[in-house]
């Protein structure tokens, strides 16, 4: 058997290898002892972020933010970055989704087994709250890379033996509970997760927030470092993927001192997280010395959100090889060869024989298509053009404007039919979301004789693969300017899946009309009434449709795979998170 050092890369036989060590419940080998100490004792870059998908059956994400921080993760690995990540285990999940016969959503808590894909750490902290001292341990999930490097993450829990039963439920739930539940996670998350790095003896060297969930992190930061804000400063990075103000996370400052004593003094702490209530996006940006945005619209809508702050912009991306379907990671391999760790080769798919990619997207898409068969009951054509849409079930999504007008859709697609296939969670509390997924199920029947529509129950990252690799085009209609970055179609993108999106977060960036894909409606700069702006999308959903779409995927096929081949070489080539964290690494982290 060999191994790889997972500092240099080099491979070595674990035999006759000179150095190994133990570390977080793992042994590694080493080329050199330089290599090893670097390892061990060097400086590391602390990612922590509420919510980390890194793999389907490990239920601890909800959506968009926590499947990008599972390819941070990724990619990090595969780049060999010294980074090691914080989250929380979440042991009941987030949700699992049932939807009853007419679009009901139940929930259910979606249990697993830790033990299955982590080791427990022995070391343990303890944290303060609500007047209880609660334990805080962690479970350590080891994400490697064929390059050799390993990123630890670190999963905390509170449901360790001594702790009050009520404190051993509060990271049960991703997402869970009221304000004050969702208060005691972040303190677990912010200041359980700085402690537990300091019980492992982890020598940070900066701290990335991911999101303004762990931004408690910032006050045991100062007590540590004597309210000296600039030490704190130099310590922290801060990348915020909200674009409204109404959606950061605030909490009444009564609560927050019921719920933890004395970490910093109170007129401190409103200095910098808002005298009105703590803003842990404010108190985030008030304490991180880098700030950015996640693509360049949402870095410039969030200087407006916050005038005077340097925020700056790393546009997201998607790991490519884990979101490369394996017919098309067989394409690559064979012609595009160093494309997983080096996707900006993916410019280079014109060498790929056009017969050849037409040939890996039907293999993709009879497997989707078998899928939803197998899961949903609905048997559709692998002729005919099929619209994928999935993400998270919320309003601002508007998962249903393609329904706005029956009778357009209809005559849209009258001689050359489409197929459409839905998924998406709602949370729990969300009324509208779950209203939305009742309205699929009405125009499933409403239109059972001119659409086949099917929709894929309790979405997950594996089901997310089979979406974005399987349908022909990729629709996305958020309501401008709530989608900060989104991260699907670069998924579908990586797959020769043309995207169909309104210009909001990174379509911005990886649209050019026509020959990367099509844009539904106004720039968002342009000058338009909302109801101008609405009358635009919907002439561009079904027009667009009707005239370009259509008869593209249907008459021209050699201009629908030479789109395919632009998805892929001008849009995943760029838009993945090598890319990204290689950013990251030259602007914040050095």
């Amino acid at each position: 058997m060999i191994v790889k050092d997972p500092v240099c890369g080099m491979p070595l036989d674990p035999e006759k290898a000179n150095f190994k060590t133990d570390f977080l419940a793992k042994q590694y080998y080493f080329d050199s002892e330089y290599c090893m100490r670097s390892f061990i004792d060097g400086p590391k870059i602390a990612y922590f972020s509420m919510e980390i998908g890194v793999d389907s059956n490990i239920p601890t994400y909800s959506g968009g933010l926590g499947v990008l921080a599972g390819d941070v993760i990724r990619s990090g690995a595969d780049l060999r970055l010294p980074l090691i990540a914080v989250t929380l285990l979440s042991k009941k999940g987030y949700l699992r989704q049932k939807i009853t016969s007419d679009g009901k959503q139940l929930e259910y808590p979606e249990e697993w087994e830790p033990s299955k894909f982590m080791k427990l750490l022995p070391q343990t902290t303890t944290l303060k709250i609500s007047g209880r001292i609660v334990k805080v341990g962690a479970w350590v999930y080891e994400q490697e890379s064929m390059t050799g490097g390993t990123i630890p993450v670190l999963f905390l829990t509170t449901d360790v033996e001594g702790n009050d039963p009520e404190d051993r439920g509060i990271t049960d739930f991703l997402y869970g509970g009221d304000e004050a539940y969702r208060l005691k996670q972040e303190i677990v998350l912010g200041i359980g997760g700085q402690r537990i790095l300091e019980a492992l003896n982890i020598n940070v060297k900066k701290y990335h927030m991911n999101e303004g969930h762990s931004s408690l992190l910032t006050l045991e930061l100062l007590r540590r470092n004597n309210l000296d804000a600039d030490k704190v400063k130099n310590l922290c990075v801060f990348t915020t993927h909200t674009p409204v103000a109404a959606a950061f996370d605030k909490f009444l400052y009564d609560l927050f001192s019921k719920t933890l004593e004395d970490e910093v003094p109170l007129n401190v702490l409103k200095d910098y997280g808002g005298s009105d209530r703590l803003n842990m996006t404010l108190l985030a940006l008030n304490l991180s010395k880098y700030t950015n945005g996640v693509t360049e619209e949402h870095m410039e809508y969030s200087r407006k959100l916050f005038p005077g702050y340097h925020i700056q912009e790393i546009t997201n991306g998607v790991h490519s090889h884990y979101w490369t379907c394996p017919c098309f990671r067989e394409l690559f391999n064979k012609y595009i060869r160093g494309w997983a760790n080096e996707p900006e080769l993916l410019v280079r798919v014109d060498v790929i024989p056009d017969e050849e990619i037409w040939e890996a997207h039907q293999k993709a898409k009879q497997n989707l298509l078998d899928f939803i068969h197998e899961k949903a009951g609905v048997t559709m054509d692998s002729n005919t053009l099929t619209i994928g849409f999935a993400r998270r079930a919320t309003e601002y999504k508007r998962a249903t404007i393609i329904f706005s007008d029956l009778e357009r859709l209809k005559e849209a697609q009258k001689d050359q039919k489409i197929q459409l296939v839905f998924a998406g969670k709602a949370h729990p509390k969300d009324v509208m979301g779950k209203k939305l997924i009742e309205e699929i199920y009405e125009y499933i029947e409403r239109l059972k004789n001119d659409v086949k529509i099917a929709y894929l129950e309790n979405y997950t990252m594996e089901i997310a693969a089979k979406l974005t690799s399987g349908v022909d085009l990729w629709l996305n209609t958020p309501l401008p300017p709530y989608e900060a970055s989104g991260t699907s179609g670069m998924k579908a993108a990586h797959n020769g899946v043309i995207n169909f999106s309104v210009l909001d977060g990174w379509w911005i960036e990886g649209c050019v009309e026509g020959l990367t894909g099509w844009a539904i409606g106004p720039s968002p700069d342009a000058i338009v009434s909302e109801e101008d702006r609405r009358k635009r999308e919907l002439n561009d959903i079904y027009g667009k449709l009707q005239y370009l779409i259509l008869p593209s995927f249907y008459e021209t096929r050699d201009a629908w795979i030479n789109m395919m081949k632009n998805s892929i070489g001008k849009v995943a080539y760029y838009f993945n998170t090598h890319r990204m964290m290689q950013k990251y690494a030259s602007d914040a982290y050095l």
